[in-house]
């Protein structure tokens, strides 16, 4: 058969090396098992998994072993592109998924209910950090910009990484809590959607101009494209997904709509990759696809059980792993690195918390909802982490830069568990809360052998 295939012309796929296939094996065995370790120690002290995840980067980065140990720094991490892109691969479909199952947990039918006040709250909540982050990109000196980074490009990426909120870190911090079905913690959720939906979409604005300059058709064009998608997924990505989920409910085995639904976020992924926009916005609204009411008619959640695990202990923790091998903890010693990073740090946190709070008092909420608000959405974590590497990857930003930006998705996931505790203490259960708790419980539980959604 082999040579049939040469005669039509095809070549067989080339092999990567032995030595380095053995070394990709060992960077993933490494990360992977230093990043669950790391992260259950974090869950144990009352951190979110998120810190102990970056800190394998950190341990194993230029930042420790780096220091320490140089020649097996480098001989476990060479710098040639084939070995890296390896582990970067897995770790890029790890973020995808991640994104992709954090937009499944968005309740699209409170978002329609009470709209006027997660569109409030989110407004407040994005365009406060989005316009301080600008200003302060716009101040900050030269020598954090990479390359020939223009001031305008610069101080836009820095604003839309101000303005981001964590939906992957938001829903596990309530999760963990229990807080995931309260009513807040559904805003919470709702708000910090449209926040990481508008902030996918500047993102993706901010790479066309860093690629190929500021001019307003480009950016005209990056707008019209994202308009179409959305569009796109509306109306061609909701009868699709409904036929494929209805097709793998005949099936006894959650394979099927595990695939079907990997299939969906990937694809969403290419498709943004392909318009030139981010992939991570694709994956996101591809996820969100799955909590319509049109899809859930025919998708039992308890069927994703099995993909929300292998996301949460494999492609989350290797991804940010990887991603915290990209931080240099030594520059920080600088001391305009450092004071710039305090700067950054407290004027994200301050934005943040100003424009939840402002959105919530503008919709008649409580000023401790409002500050449970504020205190949820302040959480960066791993959506802070993308956007610092797409800054990294595109030239916009320096590896101080990035390490500034990661430190603040850590500091602020940090915050978020203790202050949401404090804030929600007292705030009493509602029936529709009582019932949206049921709902959440079979994400975790066995699928349903016997069901009327997937008509088995």
């Amino acid at each position: 058969m082999s040579s049939h295939v040469l005669a039509a012309g095809f070549s067989p796929l080339p092999q990567p090396a032995g030595h380095d296939l053995l070394v990709f094996l060992i960077q993933l065995c490494a990360l992977l098992g230093l990043a669950v370790i790391l992260g259950r120690l974090a869950a144990r002290v009352g951190l979110p998994a998120v810190v102990g995840e970056l800190l394998t980067g950190v341990l194993v980065g230029p930042s420790l072993l780096g220091h320490l140990a140089p020649g097996l720094w480098h001989w476990l991490f060479p710098t040639s592109a084939p070995q890296a892109n390896m582990v970067n691969a897995v770790a890029q479909v790890g973020v995808l998924l991640l994104v992709g199952l954090s937009g499944m947990h968005v309740d699209l039918g409170m978002i329609r209910r009470r709209g006027g006040t997660a569109v409030r709250i989110s407004l407040c909540g994005l365009l406060i950090p989005l316009g301080l982050g600008v200003l302060l990109g716009w101040l900050l000196p030269a020598t954090l910009r990479s390359g020939n980074t223009d001031r305008a490009t610069f101080a836009c990426f820095l604003g839309v990484a101000m303005c981001v909120s964590a939906i992957p870190v938001i829903a596990k911090t309530l999760l963990d809590m229990k807080l995931l079905h309260r009513d807040i913690g559904q805003l919470t959720l709702a708000a910090g959607a449209v926040d990481d939906a508008v902030g996918w979409c500047l993102l993706s604005v901010v790479s066309a101009m860093a690629l190929g300059g500021v001019h307003g058709w480009r950016i005209a064009l990056t707008v019209a494209e994202i308009i179409a998608f959305l569009i796109a997924v509306a109306v061609i990505g909701r009868p699709v997904a409904r036929v494929l989920f209805t097709l793998a409910g005949r099936s006894s085995d959650t394979g099927p709509a595990v695939a079907s639904a990997v299939v969906l976020i990937i694809a969403g992924a290419a498709t943004t990759q392909a318009l030139g926009l981010e992939p991570a916005f694709g994956a996101f609204v591809a996820g969100m696809l799955l909590s319509a009411t049109q899809v859930r008619q025919v998708l039992d959640p308890a069927r994703l059980a099995p993909l929300r695990t292998f996301v949460l202990w494999v492609g989350a923790p290797v991804f940010l792993a990887t991603a915290g091998l990209r931080m240099d903890l030594a520059s920080l010693a600088h001391g305009t690195v450092l004071l710039t990073a305090l700067i950054v740090l407290s004027v994200a946190v301050l934005g943040k918390f100003a424009g939840a709070y402002l959105g919530a008092r503008l919709s008649r909420l409580s000023a401790r909802e409002g500050f449970a608000l504020g205190a949820g959405m302040n959480a960066r974590g791993v959506v802070e982490v993308v956007v610092a590497m797409a800054g990294l990857r595109l030239g916009v930003i320096s590896t101080a830069t990035y390490t500034i930006i990661v430190l603040v998705a850590v500091v602020t996931s940090v915050m978020a568990p203790p202050l949401l505790r404090r804030s929600m203490a007292g705030l009493d259960h509602t029936a529709e809360e009582r019932i949206r708790e049921l709902e959440h419980t079979r994400w975790a539980g066995p699928p349903h052998r016997a069901s009327s959604v997937t008509g088995d």
